[in-house]
C-alpha cells in the first residue's frame, strides 16, 4: 500500500486544467451531483466550503464544528485544491485518526480525481514507519539477530526491500506490529545519518519529502504533525528540521484532540527502554562497522547497569497499567540524587568515548542521543519551569501506546494488571496556548479546526467554541457552526431512566445491568457498552453473560481491530469497551442499533496533568470544574454518543445511566450541548421506537 505516492504516478508533468468554483461543484446541478455519489444538496456543506476558501483569502483561522453528515471532508478538500492550484500555496491537512488519513488518500481524493483530473497529492506517516536501507546493508552483512522467528522476518524484509517503492511497514502483512527486529531497521531521525549517508539519495524518507515537496496538498496526523512543529521549535529555525514541507495553511479535522497531542510533543518523556536502545545501538553499529573498543562496551554496559538503578529508585507504584503519579522531585533528589548523578555521569562517559570515533559517521548520532538523554534527564529533575508538571507513568511492556491519554477518561486503580511494566518520566505542559499561538497560529497565515464536537454550551444554552479558543490560544477566529444533515429528532431517541441512584451509591451497579438488560432485549443486542470504568465493563459483562442470549463482546479479549471485525460480522452482537472505544469507530447500518454509557465521562482527578490545570485555574481565580471538566466531559459525551447515527439511514437509541444529566445544575450543559435527540425517561417509548424499525 502507497504511503506518499502523488495520484497518479508523474501526473505534474500532465497539463493542470482549471478547477470547477464551488458554486459549479457544489450546487444541485453541479459537478459532484453528476457524479457517482448518491447525491443530495447539502447547504451547510457549500457554507462550509465557502467560509473556508474566504479564511484562506483573508488569511484569517476559523474555527468550524461541522455536524456528522455534512460532509465536511469535501468542504475543506475542495477550497484546498483550489487555493494550492490557483496560488500556488501547499496546504497541509491533518487527521486525528490513521482511519481517516487513509480515507482521505486512498477514497476521497481518487474520487476528486475522477471528477478534476490529476491532483498533487501525497500521504505522510512518521518516519519509524519506514525502512531505512543503511540500518538494513549493515545487518546484512554483520547479521545479528536473535532467534529463527527474527531470522526469518529479515530474510522477508530484504526481499521485500528490493521491490517496494515506499519503503512503508504497512506493505509486510506478516510483520507482527510490535516486531523488534523492525524497531532495528526503521528510519527514526536519532539514528539517522542526514546527507552524509550513502543511501541518502535511494532513501525511503528522502524520496517521501521530495514528493511533498513537489505536492500541492500534503495528508498527514496529528501525531507527526506535532512531532515535526516540536522538532522545529527545538531547532530554532534550522533549515533542515523537521519532516514537513513549509505550507500557507494547515487544516485540522478531528481538532477536538489538539491539546491532548500537543500536550504530549511539547512535553519530554524518558522511559528505561531509550537507555537500553541506546546501549543496544551503539554495540550493534559499531560492531558491525569494526570500530568497537573496550572501553565503549564497558561503558554501554554501565549505562545499562546505572539504568536499571535509577528507574529502580523512584517511588515504587503501583501494580495497575497506566497508572500515573507525581514525583517529589526534591524529596527524590535529596535521599536518591546518587542514583541519577550516576546514570547521568554513565551518559557523559559514554559521549565522551564516542568523541574519540570522529572518523566513524555513526558515532555522531550516537553521541547526540546520549547527550539528549542527559539533557532530559535534567530538565526532568531539575526544571523550575512553572508551566510543566512532572509525573510518573507506568507502561505494559507489550506496548500500549494510549496508556496515558486513555487512563485520564478510564478509573486508574480499576484497569486490568499487565505482566510486566516500563517506568517513564514525563514533563508535560500545563497550558500550552502560549505555545500554540506562537508556534502554530503565528506562523501559518490560516488555521482551519474543524470537527463534529467543539462546542460546548454557555450559560445561555448556545453553543460556544469559548472553551477550544481558550485551552488552545486560537487569535481571533472566524466561528462557524454547521448543522448536521442527520434529522436526530427523528433518527435517534435518548433514553434517560427515570429511577437510577448515583453512580457512587452502592445499588448503581446492580440498577445500571438491569436497565441495560432490558434495553439490549428491546434492540435484540446490536450495542455498544461504553464505560468509565473497566472494573465496572467487567462487571457489567460478567452479570449480563448469564442473562443475555446474544454475543457479548468485551475489550480486551482482542486487538480493537478485530473486536470491531467480530462485531460487524456477528448477528445481534455487544461490544464492551471503555475510552478507546468512544471516538474513531464507524459502524453503519443496524448492526449497531444503541449506544450505552455507564456515567458522564469526567475525567480523573487524580491525574497529574489534569490536577496540575485544575490547580492552574483554581489559582488564577477560575472554576476548574466548570472551565475545564465539564466542557471536556460534554466533548466526550458528545464522541460517544455520536457512534450511533453514521448516516441518513441510521436509527437508534442512546441511554445514559447517570442521572446526573437530569438532577445537577451543571447537566444543563450536556444536554444543551448534544444534537437535538428526541428524549424520553419511559421504556415504553424505546419499545415503540424499535417496534417502528
Amino acid at each position: 500500500m502507497p504511503s506518499a505516492t502523488p495520484l497518479p504516478a508523474m501526473h505534474e508533468a500532465l497539463p493542470e486544467q482549471k478547477l470547477p468554483s464551488l458554486y459549479d461543484f457544489f450546487h444541485p446541478g453541479g459537478l459532484l451531483a453528476k457524479s457517482s455519489l448518491a447525491f443530495e444538496h447539502r447547504p451547510g456543506q457549500y457554507l462550509m466550503a465557502k467560509t473556508i476558501e474566504q479564511c484562506f483569502a483573508d488569511r484569517r483561522h476559523l474555527i468550524a464544528e461541522a455536524g456528522t453528515g455534512t460532509g465536511k471532508t469535501l468542504a475543506y478538500l475542495l477550497p484546498a485544491l483550489r487555493r494550492a492550484r490557483e496560488q500556488k500555496q501547499r496546504i497541509i491537512i491533518s487527521t486525528g485518526t490513521k482511519n481517516l488519513q487513509e480515507q482521505l488518500y486512498f477514497k476521497d481524493i481518487p474520487f476528486l480525481e475522477s471528477l478534476l483530473g490529476p491532483l498533487k497529492v501525497c500521504y505522510m506517516k512518521g518516519r519509524a514507519n519506514y525502512l531505512c536501507k543503511q540500518k538494513l546493508y549493515a545487518l546484512r552483512d554483520n547479521p545479528i539477530l536473535s532467534g529463527l522467528e527474527e531470522i526469518d522476518q529479515f530474510h522477508h524484509i530484504l526481499k521485500w526491500e528490493r521491490t517496494t517503492e515506499t519503503g512503508d511497514r504497512s506493505e509486510i502483512d506478516a510483520l507482527p506490529e510490535q516486531s523488534p527486529l523492525w524497531h532495528k531497521l526503521d528510519a527514526r531521525s536519532e539514528v539517522c545519518l542526514g546527507q552524509s549517508c550513502p543511501n541518502w539519495e535511494p532513501c525511503f524518507v528522502t524520496g517521501m519529502r521530495r514528493k511533498a515537496l513537489e505536492s500541492d496538498i500534503v495528508i498527514v496526523n496529528h501525531h507527526l504533525f506535532f512531532a515535526d512543529l516540536s522538532i522545529k521549535q527545538q531547532a530554532a529555525g534550522a533549515p533542515d528540521a523537521g519532516i514537513l514541507p513549509e505550507a500557507a495553511a494547515v487544516i485540522f479535522d478531528e481538532a477536538h484532540e489538539l491539546e491532548d497531542v500537543a500536550s504530549q510533543y511539547f512535553g519530554i518523556a524518558l522511559s528505561n527502554a531509550r537507555f537500553d536502545e541506546l546501549a543496544r545501538d551503539t554495540e550493534s553499529m559499531l560492531r558491525a562497522k569494526g570500530v568497537s573498543t573496550s572501553a565503549i562496551e564497558s561503558a554501554t554496559q554501565t549505562i545499562r547497569e546505572r539504568s536499571k538503578l535509577f528507574f529502580g529508585s523512584l517511588p515504587a507504584g503501583p501494580s495497575h497499567l497506566g497508572r500515573l503519579e507525581f514525583i517529589d522531585r526534591a524529596d527524590f533528589l535529596e535521599s536518591r540524587g546518587d542514583a541519577y548523578l550516576g546514570a547521568s555521569n554513565a551518559l557523559q562517559r559514554l559521549e565522551g568515548e564516542l568523541e574519540r570515533l570522529r572518523e566513524v559517521e555513526e558515532a555522531a548520532g550516537l553521541r547526540k542521543r546520549a547527550a539528549d538523554i542527559r539533557h532530559h534527564m535534567k530538565f526532568l529533575l531539575e526544571s523550575e519551569d512553572p508551566n510543566t508538571v512532572f509525573w510518573i507513568e507506568r507502561r505494559a511492556t507489550s506496548g500500549l501506546r494510549n496508556a496515558a491519554r486513555n487512563a485520564r477518561l478510564v478509573e486508574p486503580s480499576q484497569a486490568p494488571p499487565p505482566q510486566a511494566f516500563s517506568t517513564h518520566l514525563q514533563a508535560t505542559p500545563i497550558d500550552v496556548s502560549t505555545l500554540l499561538a506562537e508556534t502554530l497560529f503565528t506562523h501559518y497565515p490560516s488555521v482551519i479546526l474543524t470537527s463534529a464536537t467543539l462546542t460546548v454550551a454557555g450559560a445561555d444554552g448556545v453553543p460556544s467554541f469559548a472553551h477550544l479558543k481558550k485551552r488552545l490560544g486560537i487569535p481571533f477566529p472566524k466561528e462557524l457552526v454547521v448543522p448536521s444533515h442527520f434529522d436526530y429528532a427523528k433518527q435517534a431517541l435518548l433514553y434517560l431512566p427515570p429511577t437510577m441512584p448515583d453512580p457512587r451509591h452502592a445499588d448503581f451497579i446492580a440498577q445500571a445491568t438491569e436497565k441495560t438488560r432490558r434495553v439490549l432485549e428491546i434492540s435484540r443486542g446490536r450495542a455498544f457498552c461504553l464505560f468509565t470504568s473497566y472494573a465496572q465493563m467487567r462487571e457489567m459483562h460478567e452479570r449480563l453473560l448469564a442473562q443475555l442470549p446474544y454475543p457479548l463482546l468485551m475489550q480486551g479479549s482482542a486487538p480493537r481491530h478485530v473486536l470491531l471485525q467480530q462485531f460487524r460480522e456477528t448477528p445481534n452482537a455487544v461490544l464492551f469497551g471503555t475510552s478507546s472505544f468512544w471516538q474513531g469507530i464507524d459502524v453503519q447500518g443496524e448492526q449497531l442499533s444503541c449506544v450505552i454509557i455507564d456515567k458522564l465521562p469526567f475525567a480523573v482527578p487524580t491525574d497529574p496533568i489534569m490536577k496540575a490545570r485544575t490547580d492552574a485555574i483554581t489559582a488564577a481565580g477560575g472554576n476548574a470544574f466548570n472551565d475545564l471538566q465539564v466542557p471536556q466531559a460534554v466533548i466526550a459525551l458528545k464522541q460517544g454518543f455520536g457512534r450511533l447515527i453514521r448516516s441518513l439511514s441510521d436509527r437508534g437509541v442512546l441511554m445514559l445511566l447517570d442521572p446526573r444529566i437530569r438532577t445537577t445544575r451543571y447537566g444543563a450543559t450536556f444536554l444543551d450541548s448534544l444534537p437535538p435527540y428526541r428524549r424520553t425517561e419511559e421504556i415504553g417509548e424505546v419499545e415503540k421506537f424499535f417496534e417502528a424499525l
